[in-house]
């Protein structure tokens, strides 16, 4: 072993020292992190790989647990800044049985996840268009189409758009290994812009992000008002497309929405094919429900058919939020030894089976947020603007505004008598991370559940 890599497993195992240290529970280590192992920290990406055994345990543990352990990790490894939870095939797939060393530079669609292709991705009237383009932009990879460059995939949040990106990029990988593919998300590009700028590295940055034939935005309205980096993806987008490179964006809204951004830009995000995706029909939710299953080689038994049909019936549009109930409900039996069936799901999913109308208090929301993040409830009404604190406070705010009658002020007098504007912008802030974040839906979700005494 190197000792680059030695030093990363080292590191690992701090890491896990600390998340020890941290959980209040010995079973929750061992159930979640005590087999975890540091596969490589790749530090041109600043991605740390971290191989795990089960496939429902990398949907909790990304869904549940990837904002702890990262602000864990940070505290250990220098320059991470996000964590990648790979499956023995997928590290496989990824490394080649392990044998790419810390010191080796690891090929450019290192952010692509291999389940997320186009085999895996349930074709339907609301996708169809979308689906046939990015498929169409996957082939033309090589020689890029001018009517298809670049290609805007926008739509409501959970609905394909990052899934579809990852297949463009896992296609054109297989199809063609010798092009460069970068795929990021907008804070991903920003982050990086940033740091180059305060670290006097901008080559470094222009050489990554324009030597490669094939660029991936996600998620471009997060870039929304930071004019330097908006900047700079124009830059961008101008040298790749001059040299025929294939570009990929997708939003939340089509380029006309893009409040903020710079009219050039907007011009050029137009000037290529744009597709979107709508809320998709029972029969395609419960089709993805079943074909996840199939991945996870979960057995498609009479009471787990039962439950996808209620929670494709419940889940009205977001596939993320449906794909999350499903997890849970997985996870549960799995851990709890009980069959799945409508009854284990009833106690699993109080949002999706709503069993009574009654509204939770204030009290009660702040008792749950703060057991959940291992805190007192008297630090939630506090003065103390400490992150371990304040982020917890926001949450349960959030959840005040969404559970209950309460009203701006009443809210922030349960919480301290603060003023109605900090609970505001509270709710804001919590309401723009659950559309950015998939974790944070995941978080929400179970705490509405735990709110509800299931």
């Amino acid at each position: 072993m190197k000792a680059s890599e030695k030093a990363s497993a080292q590191n690992w195992e701090k890491v896990k020292q600390k998340l020890r240290e941290f959980l209040d529970e010995d079973i929750r280590y061992e159930t979640w992190f005590a087999d975890l192992e540091c596969l490589r920290y790749d530090k041109l990406s600043e991605t740390l790989y971290v191989g795990v055994k089960e496939s429902f345990k990398k949907s909790s543990l990304e869904n549940r647990y990837a904002d702890m352990i990262l602000t864990n990790t940070k505290e250990i490894f220098d320059g991470v800044e996000s964590i990648k939870f790979l499956l023995p095939e997928e590290a496989d797939m990824l490394f080649g049985n392990g044998k790419l060393s810390d010191d080796e530079d690891i090929r450019y669609d290192n952010m692509l996840n291999p389940r997320y292709n186009f085999r895996t991705f349930i074709e339907g009237e609301n996708n169809r268009f979308a689906y046939g383009a990015a498929k169409a932009v996957a082939e033309a990879a090589i020689n890029p189409k001018e009517s298809m460059n670049p290609l805007f995939i926008y739509g409501a949040s959970g609905l394909g758009k990052t899934h579809l990106m990852h297949a463009i990029g896992n296609y054109v990988y297989e199809k063609y290994p010798k092009l460069k593919v970068m795929y990021v998300s907008s804070e991903m590009f920003t982050q990086d812009f940033i740091n180059a700028s305060m670290n006097k590295t901008m080559k470094s940055f222009k050489t990554k992000y324009r030597n490669v034939d094939i660029l991936m935005i996600d998620d471009i309205q997060f870039i929304v008002e930071k004019e330097k980096t908006v900047e700079e993806v124009f830059n961008t987008y101008n040298t790749l497309y001059g040299m025929n490179k294939q570009l990929v964006f997708s939003s939340d809204r089509p380029p006309k929405e893009l409040l903020g951004f710079d009219e050039r830009l907007l011009s050029r995000l137009s000037s290529g094919l744009i597709v979107d995706l709508k809320p998709p029909a029972f029969e395609i939710k419960v089709a993805i429900l079943r074909n996840k299953a199939k991945l996870d080689n979960i057995e498609l038994s009479e009471g787990l058919l039962e439950v996808i049909d209620v929670i494709a019936e419940k889940i009205k549009s977001n596939i993320r939020e449906m794909e999350g109930a499903f997890n849970r409900v997985v996870v549960y039996s799995t851990l709890s030894g009980n069959p799945i069936n409508k009854m284990l799901a009833r106690q699993v999913l109080s949002d999706v089976f709503s069993s009574t109308d009654v509204k939770p208090t204030a009290d009660a929301i702040k008792k749950k947020v703060a057991r959940y993040y291992n805190i007192k409830v008297s630090d939630l009404d506090s003065s103390n603007r400490a992150r371990q604190f304040s982020f917890p406070r926001q949450i349960a705010m959030y959840l005040c505004r969404e559970m209950t009658d309460l009203s701006l002020p009443q809210t922030g007098n349960a919480f301290g008598g603060r003023d109605h504007t900090t609970v505001l912008h509270a709710c804001d802030k919590i309401n723009k991370m659950i559309i950015a974040d998939e974790n944070m839906e995941y978080i929400i979700g179970e705490l509405k559940d735990l709110v509800m005494n299931i």
